[in-house]
């Protein structure tokens, strides 16, 4: 059997991370593992393991997920999570939310408002709306999708909001 990364890191591997330890998905320690488990065979590189992932399932002995089996022995693992509904979810009512508001980070760059209708508004280094879209929010993960077109995401530890390198607390 072989082991390799279920994800990779195609900024790492174009030298964009500094640290073995800043890879996503390396197996480093304090990092969550994601990596599957085929058959030798079906293994030759990184790249054929993956898409034995994607075309034959059923081979795969193991794929690890987060740290939690999603796929054990070529069929879906007990208590497996579903994965969610492709598409663009509808903006959930936020009114009340203790993550509606302003967050600002620590250098006074980033103002980044959260409204209870699941849009948001940002201004950076004081050019306001230099961002604007809508946001969703699922457990501690924050997904954005400006009105440009492009996809970004954060996540809230604690009181803090970690978004595109910046750690913001509400204002």
């Amino acid at each position: 059997m072989a082991i390799a990364p279920a994800v990779v890191d195609t900024v790492a591997l174009a030298g964009g991370r500094g640290h073995r330890s800043e890879y996503v998905a390396t197996l480093t320690p304090g990092n969550t593992p994601d990596f599957l488990v085929v058959p030798d065979e079906l293994a030759a590189d990184v790249p054929s393991a993956l898409a034995t992932l994607m075309t034959r399932p059923e081979q795969v002995r193991a794929l690890v997920a987060a740290g939690r089996p999603v796929l054990w022995a070529g069929t879906d693992a007990a208590g497996r999570a579903t994965a969610p509904e492709a598409g663009i979810p509808a903006s959930a009512d936020l009114t009340g939310s203790r993550r509606v508001g302003v967050w600002i980070d620590g250098h006074d760059f980033l103002h980044q408002e959260l409204t209870a209708d699941g849009r948001y508004d940002e201004t950076r280094g004081g050019r306001p709306h230099a961002y604007q879209g809508r946001y969703w929010i699922d457990g501690d993960r924050i997904d954005y999708l400006d009105d440009l077109g492009f996809w970004a995401y954060g996540e809230f530890q604690g009181d803090e909001l970690h978004h595109a390198g910046y750690v913001m607390k509400l204002g």
